[in-house]
């Protein structure tokens, strides 16, 4: 553990003696090795947007109208159904060993 000098989190920087006492900061941390603050960062970025927080903390800093609410929501079901469509299909390609490999071609 001596190549770990800071944990960064995504509230604050802990120091190493303040290490994992704090349960609140284990769901989101990211260690910094080697005095490397910029990788962290862009870790600790793709973990919050698997996790789609920067996108809550976007739409929710500014009001967001009831129509433009519906909309995106329409939207985001939208595209769900088509990517849910589409990744069936390709499994579908994908797949070895089918009983008819060119279904529609006789």
């Amino acid at each position: 553990m001596g190549k770990f000098r800071h944990i960064f989190s995504s509230s604050t920087f802990i120091n190493k003696k303040t290490d994992m006492r704090h349960a609140q900061f284990l769901a989101r941390t990211v260690l910094v090795q080697n005095n490397n603050v910029e990788e962290a960062c862009r870790l600790l970025n793709r973990v919050l947007g698997k996790e789609e927080l920067l996108d809550q903390f976007r739409r929710t800093r500014f009001y967001e109208k009831p129509y433009q609410v519906r909309r995106r929501i329409n939207f985001e079901k939208c595209k769900a159904i088509y990517n849910e469509d589409m990744n069936r299909k390709i499994q579908f390609v994908l797949r070895k060993n089918r009983v008819e490999p060119f279904p529609g071609c006789s």
